[in-house]
């Protein structure tokens, strides 16, 4: 078979490998770097959501494309740059925000991590849970209505600026002087952070979902509006009634008790333990078996 390997080898001879030199190499990982950073930031951003309807929009343009549907791609090549500068107008809050962060992290310690052992992950602890909870029935008994949002992944930044700055660690004697009757906080929502109450006087969007009781109130649609465009939890105490609602994945559930309110918050609470440090702990279990050696 002299003929297929003389092919074989003058193709092979025709490839030219390219070279790659350590400037190759360090690109290759500052793209890595990036690519992994930006995809973790747009994953606990409301751009998340946005990303997803354009890459539906994206297959439906490359269906277009194999069908040739020239129509349609005519349309889109001429609107192309409008587009493009809608696109940008749409994530120009996290956009800015992921340039504050920038300017905010620590790198070198985001990239080598030199913690040591197992780590308790949690939104926030048990006693915010308390305190949460006690909060919520001792306005309930007086008829004190509240609105109380939990950041879960998804950041409330945009919704943080419309209010007041706190930053306050968070107590249910805080909370109740918040929402008391002509306080001059108490007028809008409160968004919680880990254990810190971040802001009041916050403004939410209202839910449009015709479904909703008409006897519920501006309050409980704020809370099942804030709940459709983000992951977060939200907590609403009427004025009228007393009564304790959850508002969650754009659905409320009316007339919790403490025990169910509980089950919620554990559940946001998402505590769990992970392992820390691995390159530290790697170096430490090296140099125990080297000491042990000797």
């Amino acid at each position: 078979m002299p003929g297929i390997e003389d092919l074989v080898v003058r193709y092979l001879s025709k490839i030219s490998f390219p070279h790659i030199g350590v400037i190759d190499v360090l690109e290759i990982a500052l793209i890595s770097v990036f690519v992994y950073q930006f995809v973790v930031w747009i994953k606990y951003t409301r751009a998340y959501t946005l990303l997803k309807g354009i890459l539906i929009v994206l297959v439906f343009l490359l269906i277009a494309y194999i069908l040739k549907m020239n129509t349609i791609l005519w349309i889109v090549a001429n609107l192309a740059q409008v587009m493009i500068i809608g696109v940008v107008i749409i994530f120009q809050p996290e956009l800015r925000r992921a340039l504050e962060q920038l300017g905010q992290k620590n790198i070198v310690a985001a990239i080598i991590p030199f913690d040591t052992g197992k780590e308790v992950k949690e939104r926030f602890t048990d006693k915010t849970i308390n305190e949460l909870i006690k909060a919520c029935f001792d306005m309930g008994e007086v008829r004190t209505g509240a609105l109380i949002v939990i950041e879960q992944d998804i950041m409330l930044g945009d919704y943080e600026r419309t209010g007041i700055t706190l930053d306050a660690v968070l107590t249910s004697q805080l909370l109740i002087n918040i929402f008391e009757h002509n306080t001059p906080l108490h007028d809008g929502a409160v968004i919680v952070r880990g254990n810190r109450i971040v802001s009041a006087t916050c403004y939410l969007p209202l839910s449009d979902n015709m479904e909703l009781s008409k006897q519920l109130g501006t309050r409980h649609r704020a809370g099942v509006g804030i709940s459709e465009v983000t992951d977060s939890v939200t907590i609403i105490v009427s004025e009228e009634t007393g009564q304790v609602s959850v508002a969650k994945d754009g659905r409320l559930l009316r007339n919790v008790d403490s025990t169910r309110l509980r089950e919620i918050l554990v559940e946001t609470q998402n505590k769990k333990i992970v392992e820390n440090g691995k390159l530290r702990n790697l170096l430490k279990g090296r140099v125990k078996h080297e000491e042990k050696a000797h």
